[in-house]
């Protein structure tokens, strides 16, 4: 599904200014009104009138050549209405001033990798690129055996946008009000905490694995379908935990109908504020994931500065910066070397608790 943000606008030239005409004027001849010929000398038009037609043709030109352009398409490896394709359209939006109609296509499947292998064989053109969470670049090249692209050689980094944190959520069935409480139960009996994510291999279980490792404790891992199979269960109580991005579940704590007992970052987030840090928890745990831009490799030059330099005036733009905030994101508008490092830091962040694991996927 793809969706076009902004509005073509088409500028008309004036048939005075019309730069074919100009393309055929001849210096040598003109016709006048009763269809004679007469010469005269390209001199013998105003100053003015040339001053005219010289700034319709530097005003209209860089118009007439951004038609030829395609728009700019921002691919989502996700379906509509979840956080990536939310975030999409909200960069997408603020982008149109900049680059104008921008069509944001939605190929879901595969965890993202559908889109990353659609701009992995797009051309470096800049007219095509990618919005998507951290997983498919961080974690992916370690959980899967046979990785259809290179995470690292097939893409170019443009943009960090924002960083996201976890919460640990406690569902009805383990009347677990606190992460010392949650760990004093796992240790004592093991059985009693499972904790469902949306699939094995994805960010929320090596959430779970990151804890079991610096807590000292052990889970039972239990993957579901999706992320609305693991809300249902952990409500049902046939789950007693849920390790789930902030935003996804605030409104359930809210509404008491589940508990963040901790959130993963560094810092408690601004949409559940009264929900401690693991590590004020006594979790020795701090782990966030992030939403980024990329294009395919080879992009470079002025068409990779033009696209760094739309996103980093996103990040400083008040009103874009404010919805983002109020998502649960923490807004970076990074560059491209600096998005390249995060990338690089954090798959040598999660290769030994992945490895831990055991996990390899086809």
């Amino acid at each position: 599904m793809s969706a076009i943000v902004g509005q073509a606008t088409t500028l008309r030239i004036a048939p005075r200014f019309q730069p074919q005409a100009l393309a055929n004027l001849n210096t040598e001849t003109f016709m006048n009104t009763k269809k004679h010929t007469t010469r005269r000398s390209i001199g013998a038009l105003s100053r003015r009138t040339l001053g005219l037609l010289a700034l319709s043709l530097a005003v209209f030109a860089p118009s007439l050549q951004a038609q030829d352009k395609p728009p700019l398409k921002i691919l989502v490896g996700f379906p509509p209405g979840g956080s990536a394709d939310v975030l999409a359209r909200m960069v997408a939006d603020a982008l149109k001033d900049d680059f104008g109609p921008i069509v944001v296509d939605n190929k879901p499947g595969a965890g993202g990798r559908i889109a990353l292998n659609l701009v992995k064989a797009a051309k470096p053109d800049g007219q095509t690129v990618i919005i998507l969470p951290s997983g498919p670049m961080v974690l992916f090249p370690h959980v899967y055996k046979k990785l259809d692209y290179d995470a690292v050689k097939d893409f170019t980094p443009i943009s960090q946008i924002a960083r996201f944190q976890f919460g640990v959520v406690s569902g009805p069935s383990s009347n677990v009000k606190t992460v010392a409480e949650m760990v004093a139960k796992a240790k004592t009996d093991p059985n009693s905490a499972s904790y469902g994510t949306p699939g094995a291999g994805t960010l929320p279980h090596f959430m779970g694995v990151l804890m079991e490792q610096s807590a000292g404790i052990t889970l039972n891992h239990i993957p579901f379908q999706g992320g609305a199979p693991a809300n249902t269960a952990l409500l049902g109580g046939h789950i007693g935990y849920k390790f789930d991005v902030v935003s996804e579940t605030a409104e359930m704590h809210k509404a008491g109908k589940v508990r963040i007992i901790a959130v993963t970052g560094n810092q408690r987030d601004p949409q559940v504020p009264e929900v401690p840090t693991l590590r004020e928890s006594g979790v020795n745990m701090d782990a966030t994931a992030w939403f980024a831009m990329y294009g395919p490799a080879g992009l470079r030059g002025e068409t990779l500065a033009r696209l760094e330099k739309a996103m980093m005036k996103i990040a400083r733009d008040p009103a874009t910066k404010d919805k983002m905030v109020k998502l649960g994101y923490e807004v970076i508008g990074s560059n491209s070397n600096d998005l390249a490092a995060a990338q690089r830091a954090d798959l040598a962040r999660w290769e030994k608790p992945i490895k831990a694991t055991g996990v390899q996927l086809d």
